[in-house]
């Protein structure tokens, strides 16, 4: 009689192993999904350094084809002008030479 209980009770124990496995051992179910998210957002992170590597090529390509780009560029962050230009400063009333009104 207790023969035929044996392979039941040692199928339930290796369930019963297996489930404890799954949700409390080692790289466990939410192990995995705490994986899964970080995963996800380092994705997100590497798009958006995709896209930033793609504007920095195109700069570069940029730089490298034409003058227009390195023209601009000298204005705007060196403030450097042609020879054959005149280069205005406007000041509005509001504010004076000595921050004084």
């Amino acid at each position: 009689m207790l023969a035929k209980w044996k392979l039941p009770i040692l199928l339930c124990a290796i369930l019963g192993y297996l489930q404890y496995d799954f949700w409390y051992g080692k790289n466990n179910f939410f192990d995995y999904k705490q994986n899964l998210d970080s995963v996800q957002i380092m994705h997100a992170e590497n798009e958006k350094l995709k896209l930033r590597n793609e504007r920095m090529f195109a700069e570069i390509s940029n730089l490298y084809d034409g003058s227009d780009a390195i023209e601009e560029r000298a204005r705007s962050h060196l403030g450097m002008i042609a020879p054959d230009e005149h280069f205005y400063r406007i000041v509005s009333e509001s504010s004076s030479l000595w921050g004084q009104e």
